[in-house]
C-alpha cells in the first residue's frame, strides 16, 4: 500500500514524457551523496584548520572567498558544457554530444591555466587590495594558501569540466565515484598533515594540490578509457571548433560574468568583515560552514535540474520542463525544513567541532537561526530556479538579474547595515537573505512567462 502511494506521488510530480521518476532519482541521488560528502568534508576541514588557531581559520576564510570567485568561473563554463551536452542528448544527436563535451573540456583547461598564471603573478597586490587591514599573521597565512590554491586551479578546472559533461548525459554515478576518490584523498591527507603532523596551512595546501591532481588524472582516465557515451579523443581536443565553442560560451560567458561579479560582491562584503576584526572573520567562516549543511539537498537539486531541464528543452517538451522545475523547488523546500529540524538541536555539538572562543558562539547561533528560518522560504526560487532557466538557454536574463541584485542589495545594503548602522556580521547576513528573496521573486515572475525557453541554443 505504501509503495503504491509513493509510486503514485512520484509519477504525479517526477514523471513526464522526457524522463520518468526512476531516471530522475538516478540523476539526483549520486549528486546528493556527492554534495553531502563535499559539504561535510568542508565542515571537517574548517574544524581541523581551527586547531591551528583563529589566524589560520581567518586566512582560509579570506582566501576561500577568492577561490570561490575564481573556481566558479570554471564551473560556469563547465555549466555551459553541461547545458549544450544535455540538450544534444535530449535531441539524440550523439555526434554533437561527443564534440560538445570535448570542446568544453579544452576551453576550461585553457582558461584555468591563464587564470592560474595571472593570480600567482599578482597575488601580493590582490591580497593587499582586499585584505590589507588584516593582522600580519593572518595575511602571511593567506598568502601561502592563495599561491597553493592557484597551483591547483588547472587540475580542479579539468575535473569540473569532465564531471560537468558527464552530468549532461546523466552519468551522475560516475561523477559521484570520481568525486569520492578526490575528496576522500583530500580529507585523509588533511587528517594526516594537519591533525597528526600539525602542519597547519602548508598541510592544507599540500593536501589540496595532491587531491586535485589525482582528481584530474582519474577523471581523464575514466573519460578516455572507460566511458563509452562521450567518445572523448585527445586529438579532437587539440582542435578548437569555434561553432561549438560559441554555443557553449552563449551559456558559459554570461554565467561566468555573473559568477565573477556575484562572487566579487561577496568578496567585497568579506572586506567589510575584515574591518570588524579577526573574531568577526572567524564567526563568518564557522557560520558559513554550518550554513552549507542546510544547503546539501538544495545544492544537489540545483545541479541536477540542469541535466533534467536541458534534456527536456532538447526534446522540445516545455510542459515537462515546467513540471519538473516546480517539483524540484518543492522538494528542495522540504529538504530545508527537514535539515533545519535536525541541525538546530545538534548545534552545540556541531559548533564544538570548531573549538571557537566562547564569546562568539552566540553570534554563530544567531546567524544559524537566521538562515534556518529564511532558507526554506527563499533559497529554492533564488538558486534552483535560475539554474533551470539557464539550462533552457535563458542565461543573459538570469546573469543580469543576479548581478544587479548582488550589487544593489547585498553589497550596498550589507555595508549600510553592517558598518554604517553598526549591526556587524548580522547586518551583512540580513542583506544577503534580503537579496535572496528579491532575486527569487524576479526569477519566479520570469518563469511564469514564456521568454525563458524561447532562445534556441542547438
Amino acid at each position: 500500500m505504501y509503495r503504491e502511494k509513493s509510486n503514485t506521488f512520484l509519477n504525479k510530480y517526477f514523471t513526464g514524457k522526457t524522463l520518468d521518476f526512476r531516471q530522475i532519482i538516478a540523476i539526483i541521488i549520486p549528486i546528493f551523496v556527492d554534495q553531502a560528502f563535499i559539504i561535510l568534508m568542508a565542515l571537517l576541514n574548517t574544524a581541523m584548520i581551527a586547531s591551528s588557531g583563529v589566524a589560520a581559520v581567518s586566512a582560509v576564510s579570506m582566501v576561500d572567498s577568492i577561490n570561490i570567485f575564481l573556481v566558479n568561473v570554471f564551473v560556469a563554463v563547465a555549466t555551459g558544457g553541461t547545458v549544450i551536452v544535455a540538450q544534444y542528448k535530449g535531441s539524440r544527436n550523439e555526434e554533437m554530444v561527443s564534440k560538445s563535451a570535448t570542446q568544453a573540456i579544452t576551453a576550461i583547461a585553457i582558461l584555468s591555466i591563464v587564470i592560474c598564471g595571472l593570480v600567482i603573478t599578482f597575488h601580493n597586490p590582490i591580497l593587499n587590495l582586499l585584505f590589507g587591514k588584516a593582522e600580519a599573521e593572518v595575511f602571511e597565512n593567506a598568502r601561502v594558501f592563495l599561491i597553493g590554491s592557484c597551483i591547483s586551479y588547472p587540475f580542479i578546472a579539468i575535473f569540473q569540466a569532465v564531471t560537468g559533461v558527464l552530468r549532461g548525459v546523466a552519468e551522475t554515478k560516475a561523477c559521484l565515484g570520481l568525486s569520492l576518490i578526490m575528496n576522500l584523498t583530500y580529507l585523509g591527507l588533511n587528517i594526516l598533515l594537519i591533525t597528526i603532523f600539525d602542519m597547519g596551512i602548508m598541510g592544507l595546501v599540500i593536501s589540496m594540490i595532491t587531491a586535485r591532481v589525482l582528481g584530474m588524472c582519474i577523471s581523464m582516465y575514466y573519460l578516455i578509457k572507460i566511458n563509452q557515451t562521450l567518445k572523448y579523443k585527445i586529438k579532437e581536443a587539440l582542435k578548437l571548433d569555434f561553432s561549438i565553442l560559441k554555443r557553449i560560451m552563449a551559456v558559459g560567458i554570461p554565467f561566468a560574468a555573473e559568477q565573477m561579479f556575484f562572487n566579487g560582491g561577496k568578496l567585497l562584503t568579506q572586506t567589510f568583515i575584515v574591518q570588524l576584526g579577526t573574531l568577526a572573520i572567524t564567526v563568518n567562516a564557522i557560520s558559513g560552514s554550518i550554513s552549507l549543511l542546510f544547503q546539501i539537498g538544495g545544492s544537489a537539486l540545483s545541479i541536477a535540474i540542469v541535466t533534467v531541464v536541458g534534456q527536456c528543452i532538447g526534446n522540445g517538451n516545455i510542459p515537462d520542463a515546467r513540471k519538473f522545475i516546480k517539483s524540484f523547488m518543492g522538494l528542495s523546500t522540504a529538504f530545508f525544513i527537514l535539515v533545519a529540524a535536525i541541525i538546530l538541536p545538534l548545534f552545540p555539538f556541531i559548533v564544538g567541532l570548531f573549538s571557537p572562543p566562547a564569546e562568539i558562539v552566540p553570534d554563530i547561533f544567531a546567524l544559524t537561526l537566521l538562515i534556518a528560518i529564511v532558507q526554506p522560504i527563499f533559497w529554492s526560487i533564488s538558486f534552483i530556479l535560475p539554474s533551470a532557466l539557464r539550462a533552457a538557454g535563458d542565461s543573459n536574463f538570469t546573469s543580469l538579474t543576479s548581478l544587479l541584485s548582488m550589487w544593489v542589495l547585498r553589497v550596498f545594503l550589507g555595508y549600510f547595515l553592517g558598518i554604517t548602522l553598526g549591526l556587524g556580521i548580522m547586518g551583512v547576513w540580513i542583506a544577503m537573505v534580503t537579496e535572496w528573496s528579491i532575486r527569487g521573486v524576479i526569477f519566479w515572475i520570469r518563469f511564469r512567462g514564456d521568454k525563458w525557453y524561447r532562445r534556441k541554443l542547438i
